[in-house]
């Protein structure tokens, strides 16, 4: 087992907390795991982004090379095209639909869309939509999660447990919005690998 994954938003979109839910689970499974992460200007809607390396076998950088990612889970739809060069040719990208407009000359949105869609292998929805009907816009990182599991070999009970694991100390009402939204998210990943 191998996934070379990157994850790209902006600051406040609950990058991070994506990747502490899929190393809680590598750690579970015990499972290699390599991760780097950068923070710019996070608290100003600035890049955050990390790469996160899971392997069954030793794994010898934190940093995927050019061309060898098997994912991008993006919360930020601008965000997810700075890293396509990173993309393999028969990668997945996940992506939430809805920008986060942090620039005054931010690209027509419909045009990043097109980008997105031209990938052979994406999943572009609508993840701050289907967060609100789980309970929490704050859980639109969850749903990006969910519409990612597909495509990771891991159960949706070491998920559950993971958000428990993290949200807990928040309480069950927030536990439970966040798997709602990661099932939400899930399913229309699963819907769109059947079309």
């Amino acid at each position: 087992m191998k996934k070379d994954i990157i994850l790209a938003g902006v600051g406040g979109q609950g990058i991070l907390s994506i990747a502490t839910v899929l190393g809680y689970i590598a750690v579970k499974k015990e499972l290699n795991l390599k991760q780097s992460e950068v923070h710019g200007m996070s608290q100003r809607g600035g890049d955050v982004s990390s790469h996160l390396r899971i392997s069954d076998k030793t794994i010898a950088s934190d940093l995927i090379p050019k061309g060898k990612a098997d994912m991008i889970i993006s919360v930020e739809p601008l965000e997810s095209l700075r890293y396509l060069p990173w993309l393999s040719a028969d990668g997945w990208i996940i992506v939430n639909e809805t920008p986060f407009k942090n620039v005054p000359n931010y690209p027509d949105v419909d045009k990043i869309h097109e980008l997105i869609k031209s990938q052979p292998q994406h999943i572009l929805l609508d993840a701050e939509n289907l967060a609100k009907k789980a309970g929490t816009i704050r859980s639109a990182n969850m749903v990006i999660l969910g519409a990612s599991s597909p495509f990771l070999s891991f159960e949706d009970e070491l998920y559950e447990e993971a958000m428990n694991a993290i949200f807990g100390k928040k309480g069950e009402a927030i536990v439970q919005k966040n798997i709602k939204a990661f099932y939400s998210g899930k399913e229309i990943a699963s819907q769109s690998i059947l079309q």
